[in-house]
């Protein structure tokens, strides 16, 4: 049977322009790895459509080819999840335009390919508020965002990116263009399809569209890092807080000494917050309607202090030392590197068992491995924490990275037993499609899957991620591993 990839690219030069059909190694490199590097993919070529007319091409003219789609945004994601192995890489980055803003219904309607960073400006402009918000911010895209629905650091005041979607287009499997851009808060005329796309990493269908819901912008936030004695003493403040802030907390971050050490020691200008040493610590932020966020603020932390709740605190008395404040915080997952290999998880447990999750899943690890060090940290206000493990001095990278089932085994066991989630917010993608039948519901296996089969019977769009349902020619076999490269 003759090879279709030939007279396909050819085709699609053709429709796009053989300056957006990327074939040389060169130029395909930076799209067949992500930001970690723990896969490292193969692709037939990068094709860079310009507008959902030609997305719908692509997919088209691959699906009467048989041959695989896998879209990409930005290319920062952290569980393989855009990683192609064999097939086409579509990027979306050209689709980059903010197509309307209604200040009055509080929306924005942007394309898949826009950088989150420049979807919040559109909303500033406008008087208003997009509040989902990610380190990445800067480089990923927002349909990349939507596909993998994006935590970030807002989940606790706005939701997941989920919560912040009103309308999606999206191009089908058989490259027809599902128009659902509706920027209605109520509609209940059947099935909300939305949700089908959201989250659903590419596999069902591919984000060339949204309508985004906006929220007005707060007249002033304040930012506070605080002392603590423990993760139960955190656990006691967040709720302490939340009761008497409600909606005005907007962030409440945990980070554990060994975190704080590591951004101390190796980011630029980081500066020690507090005085002495504490046995864990937050980052809190409050937001109002009127100027009187840093003020409320001082005045829970002061209560707190005065019940010995927390230890110590300062609230920052600027924007820009917010920011500095902020950057300890978001600093994290960049410096652990600098530490040596490290083992991550990303995953959720009900908030009233936060403290618990930490302490067991901590004494778990150090037992099975003397010398790890835990590097556990997160959005502890909505109950996902990143449960990191960086390498013990002295031990080879290899060697500790080696154990990385062993420790998936038990830190996700632990979650389970605390009805949690083994995928938080990074998405299931690659890494944990194989740990996904072990702690998932059979039945919600069966209708994920057959999901898949009805919206995608051939196994084209993005083949071998987050359920396996046979493969497509080139798609990614079962026993491909991470590379830890």
């Amino acid at each position: 049977m003759p090879d279709p990839a030939p007279a396909l690219l050819d085709a699609l030069a053709a429709r796009l322009g053989s300056a957006h059909v990327l074939r040389a190694p060169d130029d395909m490199a930076p799209h067949l790895a992500e930001t970690r590097g723990l896969y490292r993919g193969r692709a037939l070529a990068v094709v860079r459509p310009a507008d959902t007319a030609e997305v719908a091409a692509v997919v088209r003219a691959c699906a009467e080819a048989g041959v695989p789609v896998v879209a990409q945004g930005g290319n920062t994601g952290l569980v393989g999840g855009g990683v192609p192995f064999g097939g086409l890489v579509l990027s979306l980055a050209r689709l980059d335009r903010v197509r309307a803003v209604d200040p009055a219904n509080a929306t924005l309607t942007v394309e898949a390919g826009c950088i989150l960073a420049r979807v919040q400006e559109a909303a500033e402009a406008a008087g208003l508020l997009f509040p989902l918000s990610l380190a990445s911010e800067g480089s990923c895209r927002i349909g990349g965002n939507l596909s993998t629905n994006a935590g970030g650091t807002a989940v606790l005041a706005y939701g997941n990116a989920r919560d912040l979607v009103l309308g999606l287009e999206v191009v089908l499997a058989d490259g027809r263009v599902w128009n659902g851009l509706k920027a209605l808060r109520k509609d209940n005329a059947g099935y909300d399809l939305k949700h089908l796309f959201i989250g659903s990493e590419g596999t069902l269908g591919i984000i060339t569209a949204a309508v985004l819901k906006l929220h007005p912008r707060p007249a002033s936030t304040a930012t506070a890092f605080v002392g603590l004695a423990s993760a139960q003493a955190a656990l006691a403040l967040f709720t302490r807080l939340r009761d008497r802030a409600g909606g005005r907390l907007t962030a409440f971050e945990y980070i554990p000494p060994f975190g704080l050490d590591i951004v101390l020691r190796h980011a630029p200008g980081a500066v020690r917050p507090l005085d002495g040493d504490h046995g864990a610590y937050a980052l809190v932020e409050v937001s109002a309607e009127t100027p009187e966020a840093g003020p409320a603020l001082e005045a829970l932390l002061g209560d707190a202090l005065e019940d010995g709740l927390a230890e110590d605190a300062v609230v920052a008395r600027s924007a820009a030392q917010g920011r500095a404040l902020w950057r300890l915080r978001e600093s994290l997952s960049d410096v652990q590197r600098r530490e040596g290999a490290s083992i991550k998880h990303d995953v959720s447990v009900p908030v009233s068992r936060t403290a618990a999750f930490l302490e067991r899943a901590t004494a778990a690890c150090e037992a099975e491995l003397p010398g790890v060090r835990v590097c556990a940290f997160g959005h502890l206000g909505d109950g996902n924490i990143h449960f990191n493990l960086s390498q013990p001095v002295g031990m080879e990278a290899a060697a500790f990275l080696a154990l990385w089932p062993r420790f998936n085994r038990i830190v996700h066991d632990i979650v389970h037993a605390m009805n949690g989630s083994i995928a938080a917010e990074h998405g299931v993608g690659l890494i944990k499609r194989d740990e996904l039948p072990r702690y998932a519901d059979p039945v919600a296996l069966d209708l994920m899957r057959r999901l898949k089969q009805a919206l995608d019977p051939q196994g084209l769009l993005n083949p071998g991620k987050v359920v396996a349902v046979g493969e497509a020619p080139g798609g990614v076999d079962a026993a491909v591993g991470p590379s830890f490269g």
